[in-house]
């Protein structure tokens, strides 16, 4: 009879740096006895050997189990997620209207986008891009039906999509129904369909018909891949909302891509649903920072680096992203968190509209260098909706291994077991929007506005609120209590009233009352800017000088 295994190892490799666990079997469930990461590159043996020594001088009772000698290493089981680089998508159109719709589809997903049309390119640069050997996917496609702006060219664009088909057979395709239908397609391809598996139907983009994203679930399933962590990010959030009964957001930023879920338990007899967006727009850090990414990093920088400096150092942040870790790199480093988290929700405004989630959980090597408190600051700055939430940290990286599991039930029982050491609690973060009206009112700067009283193991913290105020209420994690607001005039927090009760959950970071404008209203001028951002930014970093 086989004996079931006492210890497990998880793994999550990503582009930029892996990540190591160990999970041992006490008591009749999965505990996390310790994690490791280091740079990518660095030999996983090494990374579980170090691990294990570590927990081995850490426990005298755990460093006796046989699994977990020297010798034996190679025998402990693996539980392994490895990040795949986001592949290049070429998105060809008959006119540049027809491919903004697509491109909007195609940026929703996990490809990196390039593309060109028969009214910006001729028809040399489009061979050329689609030949491009950078080139892994090629999407053309057209309106249901054709506008009058594509009719004209589609003859070309089927021509050109044929001679490709043919050129390089190592390159899938989407091609959508109007250009297939073509004369040119169909004799350039010689009557031959073409295989099946290489060269898919690409459904016309949704654009002002309507809300199905079939292209989307397309585009998503031609790069699915069953050990990719990020792949798997929908399966875990929605099992790990079935699990707590909780309606649960993932806020995910990586080095190559990012993503923005959420997900609710199901009911009726129904499963969990999970809805948002897995996209490569999401990433830290894209390989080549054009002047709209320097940009929307210095948006959220305290420092004084101007345009060419910043793009340097995001370059060397791309090329090295484990060096420079600490100080001014980790301010950097969530400044591009920053820039990342508001591109997830420019293109989730449906998952922003919607009643912030009862769970908000942050995952993803980005965030491995910022304080708990910078963190949910990070969230608040780009993630605004009025109401309050409870925010955990991924810290380990198990999500993304956890979600590989092709059997929800097994999933779902791993979850169980880790759910407590998996998700380290930052705190609750509470948002109010309609404060700015109180100013407008002609309220002098500073008044008060209201009050708070925090209520929580038997002791009460009060405190005066005044318009666009950002405060930091100890909570320690475990803690759980009650906020009771009372405003001079009504305010928008989960419902437009003046008093209002929330129920809150301490953390690293405790209660986050957060009193500013929704959306985030800062000033154009960049000294002005950057002054407003380091006022912030003082509480949430320790040990501040700024």
């Amino acid at each position: 009879m086989t004996r079931a295994p006492r210890t497990l190892a998880v793994l999550d490799a990503g582009a930029a740096t892996t990540s190591v666990s160990l999970l041992v079997r006490a008591d009749g469930r999965w505990r996390l006895a310790g994690t490791l990461a280091g740079p990518a590159g660095t030999p996983e043996a090494a990374l579980l050997g170090t691990l294990i020594a570590r927990v081995r001088a850490a426990d005298p009772e755990l460093g006796a189990w046989p699994e977990l000698r020297a010798g034996v290493l190679d025998a402990i089981p693996t539980l392994a997620a490895r990040s795949r680089p986001p592949g290049l998508l070429l998105v060809l159109g008959a006119s540049r209207r027809i491919v903004v719709d697509l491109e909007s589809e195609a940026i929703r997903t996990g490809w990196r986008i390039r593309s060109a049309s028969t009214e910006s390119h001729d028809p040399r640069e489009m061979t050329a891009c689609a030949l491009d050997p950078d080139v892994d996917a090629v999407l053309i496609g057209a309106g249901d039906p054709p506008g009058p702006d594509e009719r004209r060219a589609l003859e070309d664009l089927a021509a050109l999509g044929g001679a490709v088909a043919r050129r390089r057979p190592d390159l899938r395709m989407l091609i959508g129904p109007a250009i297939r239908a073509r004369r040119a397609w169909t004799h350039a391809m010689a009557d031959d369909p073409g295989d099946p598996d290489r060269i898919v139907e690409a459904p016309p983009p949704s654009g002002r018909r309507g809300t199905s994203h079939a292209l989307r679930a397309v585009l998503d399933g031609l790069r699915w891949d069953p050990i990719d962590g990020r792949s798997n990010l929908r399966a875990v959030t929605a099992s790990l909302a079935e699990l707590l009964d909780l309606r649960v957001e993932l806020l995910e930023v990586g080095f190559d891509g990012g993503a923005r879920l959420l997900a609710e338990p199901g009911a009726a007899g129904s499963g969990p649903s999970c809805r948002g967006i897995v996209s490569a727009e999401g990433g830290l850090v894209p390989p080549e920072p054009d002047d709209d990414t320097v940009d929307s990093v210095l948006a959220w920088t305290t420092g004084s680096l101007d345009r060419h400096r910043m793009s340097d150092r995001l370059r060397d942040l791309r090329r090295h992203p484990w060096v420079d870790a600490a100080g001014d790199g980790a301010r950097l480093r969530l400044a591009a968190v920053s820039a990342a988290l508001t591109r997830l929700a420019a293109l989730t405004p449906d998952l922003t509209g919607r009643p912030p989630a009862d769970l908000t959980v942050i995952a993803g090597g980005a965030f491995a260098t910022a304080p708990a408190s910078a963190m949910v600051l990070g969230v608040a700055d780009t993630i605004r909706r009025p109401g309050s939430t409870q925010l955990a940290w991924d810290h380990a990286r198990l999500l993304g291994p956890i979600g590989t599991i092709e059997d929800a039930d097994e999933r779902r029982s791993l979850l169980a077991d880790l759910v407590r050491d998996a998700l380290v609690p930052l705190g609750s973060l509470v948002i109010a929007s309609g404060i700015g009206g109180l100013r407008a009112s002609g309220r002098r700067a500073g008044a008060r506005s209201g009050r708070v009283s925090l209520e929580a193991g038997g002791s009460v913290t009060k405190r005066d609120l005044t318009p666009g105020e950002l405060a930091f209420l100890d909570l320690p994690p475990g803690s759980h209590g009650e906020a009771h607001f009372e405003f001079s005039e009504p305010v928008r927090l989960g419902k437009r009233a003046r008093r209002v009760r929330v129920p809150v959950a301490g953390g690293l970071a405790g209660v986050v009352l957060d009193l500013r404008d929704v959306p985030l209203n800062l000033p154009d001028r960049r000294d002005r800017r950057r002054s407003r951002l380091a006022d912030w930014g003082a509480q949430a970093w320790p040990h501040d000088d700024r």
